[in-house]
């Protein structure tokens, strides 16, 4: 049976791809900050024996290696980095809190690679794929408008990160990929976005299943549409 671990599961983006993956008969590991008040997330338990739901803040690095431990020898086909933070917005030049930017830089760009090193034996055994959930707001090509220095910054840093894990881990079979989930309705993504969240996941998972190889390292849209750095 595959396995898929899911950060920032409680919500948008992250719930919807929970339901389709339940849907399609894999094994889900739900993650999110607040479980307790997760009730749409605690809500599939019931008809969902292929699911588990843990506490997780992807920021304390120690609570990520004590996951990866519990769950050991437990292979891991995908891995998806969902979890995200936007910060404060309509930041100015001269402006810029350097606390707010550190988490968002924290959440967005370094917390994804600490999961992925804690949960890299866990991926070795099924060969299995990174998906990092980016942003076209990270591509420095598509940055026609400038601004939301800490939500593009951080996007381009985990963009990097990505691209790296693709070259270090292909001796290993493991693929890594960034996505562009589309502007999505979500919290984050405000009520004016141009999809709902079944669209994206849909799309994010169909780009998934048709990985190969070659497209290991680069940047996608939910579409599948190869987006430039």
């Amino acid at each position: 049976m595959s396995q898929v671990f899911i950060t920032g599961a409680n919500r948008g983006i992250g719930l919807a791809l929970t339901k389709l993956y339940l849907k399609a008969g894999w094994d889900v590991v739900a993650c999110c900050r607040n479980p307790a008040q997760a009730d749409d997330l605690l809500y599939l338990i019931s008809d969902n024996p292929g699911l588990e739901v843990y506490q997780l803040d992807v920021t304390d690095y120690d609570a990520v290696r004590e996951l990866a431990q519990e769950l050991a020898d437990r292979p891991i086909s995908l891995l998806i980095n969902n979890a995200g933070y936007y910060g404060p917005y309509n930041i100015a030049i001269g402006d810029t809190d350097v606390e707010e930017w550190r988490q968002v830089m924290e959440i967005n760009a370094i917390a994804p690679m600490k999961v992925v090193e804690a949960f890299l034996p866990h991926l070795k055994l099924a060969r299995g794929t990174v998906a990092n959930i980016s942003s076209k707001m990270g591509s420095m090509t598509d940055n026609c408008s400038g601004g939301s220095y800490f939500y593009r910054s951080s996007k381009a840093a985990l963009n990097a990160v990505t691209k790296s894990l693709a070259q270090d881990l292909a001796v290993d079979g493991i693929k890594a990929v960034v996505i562009h989930p589309g502007w999505v309705r979500t919290d984050m993504g405000g009520p004016h976005g141009l999809i709902d969240t079944e669209t994206s996941s849909t799309g994010i998972k169909s780009v998934l299943d048709n990985l190969s190889a070659e497209q290991s390292g680069h940047f996608y849209d939910f579409k599948g549409n190869l987006i430039p750095w």
